[in-house]
Order: structure tokens, then sequence, then C-alpha cells
């Protein structure tokens, strides 16, 4: 069985945990963790450029000029895409898809290999518990200055923890998150994950149950 150390606010070793082998015991595999990496933000990029076509550029309601005796070339509107202003050929629409499509179970079990491979490098970190009196930023720190979180760590809450939340907000290299909404961009991009040991049942009877 699969362990990993519980240590208290002090950072001293106060007990160990059992951790769930269908979760925590995954041979890894780089691709279908890339796999989902991609798939997440490719779901969540958004359309932000946007070209206007000829349609949809104002004026050029009527001809510019006749069509003969001017000398000039023929021209119908100037909305145009070779008049300025008007018209653009081929730009970007913000009617593009950039989504993907991953099965679950596929997705699921690259989390749980994401998961593993933080055990296996002991960068899961339980503490006993994980409570602030007040959402202040200073008690944060404070709670965790004695706690070898490394340069970024990944939050995990049991649940919704308001006070945990707000005084996290203003730390740049953390991030907060309920164990029942695991993703594996997070826990693959922040270096250590850091919960109180309350949050692997919720882990467990979410992604196994």
């Amino acid at each position: 069985m699969i362990k990993a150390e519980v240590i208290n606010k002090e950072g001293t070793k106060v007990g160990e945990e059992k951790l769930e082998p269908k979760i925590f015991d995954i041979e890894p595999d780089a691709s279908l963790i890339q796999q989902a990496i991609v798939t997440q933000l490719a779901n969540r990029r958004s359309v932000i450029a946007h070209t206007k076509i000829r349609s949809e550029v104002k004026g050029g309601g009527r001809k510019p000029w006749r069509q003969k005796g001017t000398g000039r070339a023929r021209h119908g509107s100037i909305r145009s895409p070779i008049w300025k202003g008007g018209g653009v050929t081929f730009g970007p629409r913000n009617v593009r898809n950039f989504s993907k499509k991953m099965n679950k179970k596929a997705r699921q079990k690259a989390l749980f290999m994401a998961l593993t491979d933080k055990v296996r490098n002991k960068n899961i970190i339980l503490i006993d518990n994980l409570k602030l009196e007040k959402p202040k930023t200073k008690e944060f720190t404070e709670l965790t200055k004695n706690i070898p979180l490394g340069k970024t760590f990944l939050t995990i809450l049991p649940s919704t923890d308001l006070s945990i939340i707000r005084a996290s907000n203003n730390i740049k290299k953390t991030r907060c998150i309920r164990a029942d909404s695991l993703n594996v961009y997070d826990v693959v991009k922040y270096e250590k994950i850091f919960m109180p040991k309350k949050a692997l049942a919720v882990i467990t009877k979410t992604y196994l149950s």
C-alpha cells in the first residue's frame, strides 16, 4: 500500500496516510497526459481576433462613380476588400471552434497518472489540519512558512473554504481548487500539491464511486 507523510503546521511529521492505489499508483503515460492538457487548454481558449467582411463594413450603399466614361476602374462599392477601410478577405473570424474532445475515462486516467507522478516524486504534502481564523494573506503565509512547498504549489481543499481562498488570492505561486474539481493541467503546472488529509477521502469518493 502506497503511503504519504502527514505533517503539522510546524512541518513535523505526525503520521502517515494510506493512498488509494487506483488513483495514486498508475503507471504514467506522458502522451496521454499531454493529450489531456492540450484538450483542456483548447476548450478554455476564447476567440478574440475578428475581422469584418464586406457585408459588415459600414457605408458603400451606392456605387462610387458611374460605370463608364470616367477613365477610372469599375467599382461597385467602397466596402470591397481592395479599398482602404473595406472588408477583410480571409481574416480571422470569431466563429472559429478550437474545442477538442477526449474520452472521459482517458481524461480521468491522465489525472490519476499526474497524481501518481506527484506521489512518486514526493511532491504531495499532506497537513493534518488546514484552517485559518481570519482570511488574511499574512495568516496563510505564517501557516505555510515551515512547510517545504517549493516555488509553486496547488492547494486542494476538501470543500469550499472562503478563508483559505481569500487568504491565498494575493499569493502568485499558489492556486486553490476543490478536491472534487481536479484537472490535469493544474496538477502538472504546479510543483507541489498541498492539501489537508481530509481531501483524500473526497478525491477517492469523487473519482472512484
